[in-house]
């Protein structure tokens, strides 16, 4: 079996990219799929500190992991490797790390950094990692005032670039959402063209691993695991 592999993005930077990835994460692993994530590009930790994707693991579990690169300012990268003095990340680098993790896995996830037009390195962003490995999107978004705008242009700039996008996911939904985020529910597939296939409650990353994991798979269509 070839591996599934999902590249998500978001529309804009500490929109939840990272919980929600443990989200999927975790409820892939809940129909027995064996799950693996790869961080493109880690940015704003020194050598050695926990990231992205031990955040990931303590949420969803322990899983193979790949994070090409790392750079200490908290930038986006191509401006956190030149400020480093450090080489940036390269889409080689990147597709052999997903490769690597493929090839015991049935899904891979591939978290990027910022938004889909963040530049990882000169002349690359997670579009060009998305088609390299011909992979749709995942575009994680806020549920409230102005993600209309956020989420269209983000959906237009992969239709520009011939990404497909698998879904949405609605990265932290609140106990009591407000009037527009209601709106926001049916507007979003409405004005963008692509179903909301998770929503992740707000606050659920300080959640335990165990209370997570039960969780997780009430958040995410399960669907989004049979393309």
């Amino acid at each position: 079996m070839t591996a599934q592999i999902l590249v998500v993005t978001g529309t804009s930077t500490d929109i939840g990219k990272t919980v929600a990835t443990a989200a999927v994460a975790a409820a892939a692993s809940a129909t027995g799929l064996r799950v693996a994530v790869c961080k493109a590009a880690q940015t704003g930790l020194a050598p050695g500190e926990p990231g992205d994707l031990a955040d990931a693991e303590r949420l969803a579990g322990p899983m193979p992991t790949r994070e090409p690169a790392r750079y200490p300012e908290p930038l986006a990268p191509e401006t956190a490797a030149t400020r480093a003095g450090l080489p940036p990340v390269t889409l080689d680098a990147i597709a052999d790390a997903v490769a690597e993790l493929a090839a015991d896995a049935d899904l891979v996830l591939v978290e990027g950094a910022g938004g889909v037009l963040v530049r990882l390195a000169p002349d690359l962003t997670i579009l060009d990692v998305a088609r390299r490995l011909h992979a749709p999107l995942l575009v994680v978004t806020d549920p409230g005032l102005g993600t209309l705008n956020h989420t269209e242009l983000t959906t237009r700039a992969a239709a520009a670039a011939d990404v497909a996008v698998r879904g949405l996911v609605i990265g932290s939904w609140p106990d009591e959402p407000d009037l527009a985020m209601r709106c926001n529910l049916a507007d979003l597939p409405r004005l963008t063209g692509e179903h909301i296939v998770a929503t992740v409650p707000a606050g659920a990353g300080r959640l335990s691993g165990d209370q997570f994991r039960a969780a997780a798979p009430d958040w995410v269509d399960a669907a989004l695991f049979h393309p």
